[in-house]
């Protein structure tokens, strides 16, 4: 078998693994009470948001759980903008969770202006610049797109949103322990964030808060969470979050060679052969490949590859249900007859130059 389907998720790091087996067997008490059972688990909550804050420039109090990437996004953007008078702008290229809380938004009668991306799905400051208003509350563009890997220009886009008044909220799902980030460098004042994405456990993330920001709590109930997201806490997945997240920044930039070198040898082996294809978005994420194959059909090339013991993608995991051609490879008019042959392929942590070059000639037998 090889997994090449790591932008969807990841596997569990047996260090991350380690880290949580204690909280599941043994100090599995419930850290809300006051008694010494729950010494423990308190302890080791506190450490790993220490630990999460540290991988990202925050402060260990800007930091709040969330069981993931979907949760962390519909609080940034329902939390700043339910109950507003003011109106929000976004990308045409964000994850669902996204545009799904957007739609929400529209649905309770605020605005949402859909911002397009040029040819490498990139938001363009200058087209921010003129869109944004003295009415924008927040503005939420994605750091790296989930289906081609862009990175987007937060620096500037955040800075652009601040000079206008606006909050600036980016989805980290896709970056966050690939490549670095520092919340105050890029200057945003909310950050999502998954831990499965970066071979943490699924059903945990968090939420980066910037100090001051006015936001609305997420669920009502306890005080956990500082009284911001109530429900007892998952503190195996929050140690094993925080390792994972440890893991990967410290090792960052070796990762981020070896994949690079992973994705050489695929774009060299497919243009050798002849194939002919589009690479799309800006290369941003390391070993985040989406092709564009003329003449192809990405479902096809899917379940062919998949009878091989090949598992790639045709995008978004969260959209497979659909076939049709995405809404980020519609938005960054790929021509149509390339569009309906995109793959993505996207290697991680387990994969080998051995499993680059069989998944290349796998696609290539596959196309001739």
């Amino acid at each position: 078998m090889i997994y090449a389907d790591n932008a969807a998720t990841t596997k569990l790091d047996m260090d991350a693994f380690e880290a949580m087996k204690p909280f599941l067997l043994e100090d599995y008490g419930n850290v809300s009470q006051p008694y010494s059972f729950a010494r423990a688990g308190k302890k080791a909550l506190r450490q790993a948001r220490v630990v999460i804050a540290d991988c990202i420039g925050a402060l260990p109090e800007e930091i709040y759980f969330t069981s993931g990437g979907t949760e962390s996004d519909n609080w940034a953007i329902k939390g700043i903008m339910v109950g507003s008078k003011g109106s929000m702008i976004t990308s045409e290229v964000e994850h669902h969770a996204v545009l799904h809380a957007c739609r929400a938004v529209e649905e309770l009668g605020g605005e949402v202006l859909y911002l397009p991306v040029n040819r490498r799905c990139e938001v363009q400051p200058d087209v921010l610049e003129e869109a944004v208003t003295s009415d924008i509350k927040l503005v939420s563009v994605m750091m790296a797109n989930n289906e081609v890997g862009s990175i987007q220009p937060i620096k500037e886009l955040s800075r652009i949103s601040h000079e206008k008044g606006a909050l600036f909220h980016t989805d980290g799902v896709q970056a966050a322990g690939h490549v670095e980030i520092d919340v105050n460098r890029l200057g945003v004042d909310l950050l999502s964030a998954s831990a499965h994405k970066f071979n943490g456990p699924k059903g945990i993330g968090f939420l980066y808060i910037r100090k001051g920001t006015a936001i609305q709590p997420y669920m009502d109930g306890g005080s956990q969470e500082a009284g911001m997201r109530a429900g007892t806490e998952n503190v195996a997945a929050i140690v094993g979050m925080a390792a994972a997240l440890r893991k990967n920044c410290d090792h960052m930039r070796e990762n981020q060679i070896r994949l690079r070198k992973l994705e050489q040898i695929m774009d060299d082996t497919l243009r050798k052969k002849g194939i002919d294809f589009i690479r799309n978005g800006n290369f941003g994420i390391p070993g985040n490949i989406s092709l564009s194959i003329g003449g192809e059909e990405g479902e096809v090339l899917l379940h062919r590859l998949d009878l091989k013991n090949i598992y790639v993608s045709t995008g978004s995991a969260c959209n497979s249900i659909n076939t049709e051609v995405s809404h980020v490879i519609r938005a960054m008019k790929v021509p149509r007859e390339y569009a309906e042959g995109t793959i993505r392929v996207s290697f991680g942590a387990g994969n080998t130059e051995e499993e680059a070059l069989e998944v290349a000639r796998a696609l290539v037998e596959i196309c001739k």
